[in-house]
């Protein structure tokens, strides 16, 4: 292959007698044809998808996801009717939490100290799972009638949005009648097959477009099916991030006008994605760059756009100041000696009045952890604190490099300068939002780094990161004919993906269950 900057070109037709298809070509037919009419990206991503979504499911062990206790207790929280932050009592300082049922809580007990109590490397090749039998003996349990107080101050903080699929799976398991195993598992595939259902969409957008496969690299990554099979917000989070980017995509990159269905998506997510986390606010707003007519609007219907923006801040606002207090009780999550350090009006003042030591920290927390953020992008998984063996990275790498280099030219006609200014803009503001609301919500006053910064929060703000970098470096992959090859790419990349996925589950089950 050669790398080429010329417009595409298209290989001349054969002249001759087309052949008769041969007994592979008819085996392959009826797969041709399901990729020809969803996408060949849509098709992959529903089987990958699935089967690696639901074996993570299946071999995390119970509330071993990233925060997946205090996670499930809110999703718990809002099946239950609670929408706000609920204040409980607590001898340490403010909190913030709901009620669970006693058994429920008896598992969440056993897996915290289970997975806060692993052996280290020097114990290997033990597993950290101490006891799978208790696992099943806890989840094998009736849900309990009585409940009790459960702190989760961090996650009291989110609107009720981003467990609706959550919810809507323990409400599900309990009308069913299943034991708390059950229950858990159900509620898990819930998110999954929300996860599924949205960025399916996304990708079923952009089947007519090469640059399916730079959505779909992000959509495969080990970490992103991880938290699909696990009980978290970010599931619902970074698919509406996914299909929003995909969606900018295709209107504002690559110059496609929306399908009326793609335009209410958009307008959906506009609201529904800074309700599920502050974050990503940014990203949503970008549906007014996109211009009015490929979005299908005309005449006074331009300022539609501007509405559902408008909307999705207010929303954002009114959501941020009700969840304000929460972050006084953040502190908790630290170690007893930090419980108090962690003081958000304190840091804001800071950052305002010595923005030169905010800057000093901030180059601090690179210089010392970017190299953890880069590992973590890839997939850090859940509180077994797995991390995906170098060779999955590698297999990510080359499908990124691959779907990169045959994305969609851009032209500067539908993606002016200007537009990918504010997009590039947008992401970085995005990134620096990660930083703030940390350093502010969980770093203790003075700490030497902003802590909690992980590489799986850059995630969602990947493929519009890749987009700008597409517009501004026109570099492609192209054969010896000039022309960008799809069929032999689309191959590499799902192969590339799939590859580092086996890596992912082999390396977790293999570290947590031995």
């Amino acid at each position: 292959m050669t790398i080429s900057t010329e417009p595409d070109t298209t290989a001349e037709l054969s002249k001759t007698a087309t052949p008769a298809p041969s007994t592979k070509d008819r085996a392959l037919a009826p797969v041709r044809t399901l990729t020809d009419k969803l996408g060949a990206a849509t098709v992959a991503f529903a089987v990958i998808a699935t089967v690696f979504g639901a074996l993570f499911a299946v071999l995390t062990p119970t509330f071993w996801g990233h925060d997946e206790i205090t996670q499930f207790g809110r999703a718990y929280q809002v099946a239950h009717g609670g929408v706000f932050p609920q204040r409980i009592a607590d001898d340490r300082g403010v909190a913030y939490g709901g009620q669970i049922p006693v058994s429920v809580d008896e598992l969440m007990g056993y897996a915290f100290r289970d997975y806060n109590d692993n052996p280290d490397e020097s114990d290997e090749p033990n597993a950290m799972v101490a006891d799978p039998a208790a696992y099943d003996r806890l989840g094998d349990a009736e849900i309990s009638a009585a409940t009790k107080p459960m702190w989760f101050t961090n996650t009291a903080a989110y609107s009720p949005v981003p467990y609706v699929p959550a919810a809507v799976g323990i409400r599900l398991g309990e009308a069913l009648g299943l034991n708390i195993g059950g229950m858990s598992l159900l509620t898990r595939l819930a998110g999954l097959i929300t996860y599924l259902a949205i960025v399916g969409f996304a990708l079923y957008a952009l089947r007519e477009r090469r640059s399916q496969w730079l959505v779909f690299t992000v959509a495969v990554l080990p970490i992103a099916l991880f938290q699909a099979g696990t009980v978290t917000a970010d599931t619902l989070t970074n698919a509406l991030a996914i299909m929003v980017s995909a969606l900018l995509l295709e209107a504002l990159f690559v110059g496609d006008r929306l399908r009326p269905v793609e335009t209410g998506a958009l307008l959906a997510a506009t609201i529904a994605l800074p309700l599920s986390k502050p974050t990503y606010v940014l990203l949503a707003m970008l549906v007014v760059v996109i211009p009015a007519d490929r979005l299908g609007f005309a005449g006074k219907l331009k300022l539609v756009p501007w509405a559902f923006a408008a909307t999705g801040a207010t929303l954002f606002l009114a959501w941020t100041k009700i969840a304000a207090p929460t972050g006084e009780g953040m502190g908790l999550m630290r170690p007893p000696h930090q419980w108090y350090e962690v003081r958000p009006g304190d840091q804001l003042k800071g950052i305002l009045g010595d923005p030169v030591q905010f800057v000093h920290t901030f180059g601090e927390s690179i210089a010392l952890r970017d190299h953890r953020w880069f590992n973590q992008f890839f997939g850090e998984l859940g509180f077994a604190y797995v991390d995906v063996p170098a060779i999955s990275m590698l297999a990510c790498l080359i499908a990124f490099a691959v779907s990169f280099g045959i994305a969609d030219r851009m032209s500067v006609v539908t993606a002016t300068f200007r537009r990918t200014l504010i997009v590039a803009l947008t992401v970085l503001a995005s990134v620096a939002m990660i930083y703030v609301t940390l350093y502010m919500s969980f770093t203790p006053v003075d700490f030497y780094i902003i802590d909690g910064v992980q590489g799986r929060y850059f995630v969602p703000l990947a493929i519009m990161g890749l987009a700008v970098v597409a517009r501004w470096v026109p570099l492609r992959l192209t054969d010896s004919d000039g022309v960008i090859p799809t069929r032999a790419t689309a191959i590499a990349v799902t192969c590339a993906s799939v590859f580092a996925l086996i890596g992912a589950a082999a390396t977790y089950y293999t570290v947590v269950w031995g």
